[in-house]
């Protein structure tokens, strides 16, 4: 594992300040998603969430961002309670606060925080981009896209389709960011991750949010978002954005590759003073 990062350094004194921002009515989040083993980046990202929070005296929600069905498994949500456990990170709002058992967790996480019931939500937020005339509908496909390498031709905004359509995906038309044009309703007709972890954070009053540095272009989009619908909370909330843990080929960890699944490691008999000890570079 590669976590000499030659970032680390520049990333301490940036979470030393942005430490400073950080007050007992702060609200940080945990935001895995049950897509594959967690890896020990999402490791990286738990722990200096949790050490700011418990720094300022801050409160931590547990939000698992389960809309894509597709890839969500019951093993997978599994994880993510066991692995929170043996690194020791607690949290105050959110599923299975008041058990240690996996099976009632993963219960009362289907019952009562599942991104699923907050649909209707994500929901109003589209209709108030669409509303704003800021959306199009697009049936182009990801292979159709690829040879403009992510940037959107503006003159796709226009290909003469109705929004209801089936199997259109709906973008939001952009200016001057990474992710051109990029996706806020699917083509299954799901809101996209921009959406719900947007509308997720102003629902749960977030105010200060850690993400690893491949996240910035989600972070600039959302803002670009918060800015068009006039949301002050959204804007407000203060962010920073780690350096990541790279393989030992240098390629950055992946949950679909199974890259140093913290299962492996935990079934390998490698404890979570270890990897607490390896994040030290970071804090």
């Amino acid at each position: 594992m590669n976590n000499s990062n030659p970032n680390n350094k520049d990333f301490k004194q940036a979470f030393y300040h942005f430490l400073l921002t950080c007050s007992p009515e702060s609200k940080f989040r945990l935001a895995p998603t049950p897509s594959g083993f967690l890896h020990i980046g999402n490791a990286l990202n738990f722990m200096l969430t949790w050490k700011a929070a418990r720094t300022c005296g801050g409160k931590v929600l547990l939000r698992i961002d389960d809309l894509d069905a597709d890839r969500k498994r019951p093993e997978y949500l599994a994880d993510i309670f066991e692995s929170l456990q043996w690194l020791g990170i607690d949290w105050d709002e959110g599923p299975g606060l008041h058990t240690n058992r996996t099976d009632l967790q993963i219960v009362d996480f289907e019952q009562h925080w599942s991104q699923h019931h907050r649909i209707p939500a994500y929901t109003q937020l589209l209709e108030k981009l669409l509303q704003k005339d800021l959306l199009f509908p697009c049936n182009l496909s990801r292979s159709q896209l690829a040879p403009y390498n992510g940037n959107y031709p503006t003159e796709f905004r226009n290909q003469d389709l109705d929004f209801n359509a089936q199997g259109v995906s709906w973008r939001i038309k952009t200016e001057g960011i990474q992710m051109q044009d990029f996706i806020v309703r699917r083509r299954d007709g799901l809101p996209s991750y921009q959406i719900a972890s947007f509308s997720d954070d102003l629902h749960f009053g977030i105010t200060h949010i850690i993400r690893g540095a491949d996240l910035e272009p989600s972070t600039v989009a959302q803002q670009f978002m918060a800015t068009k619908l006039q949301e002050p909370q959204f804007l407000n909330i203060q962010f920073i954005h780690h350096p990541l843990m790279l393989d030992e080929n240098g390629q950055k960890l992946s949950k679909s590759a199974g890259s140093a699944s913290l299962k492996s490691m935990r079934e390998n008999g490698v404890t979570s003073a270890e990897i607490w000890r390896l994040s030290e570079a970071y804090f």
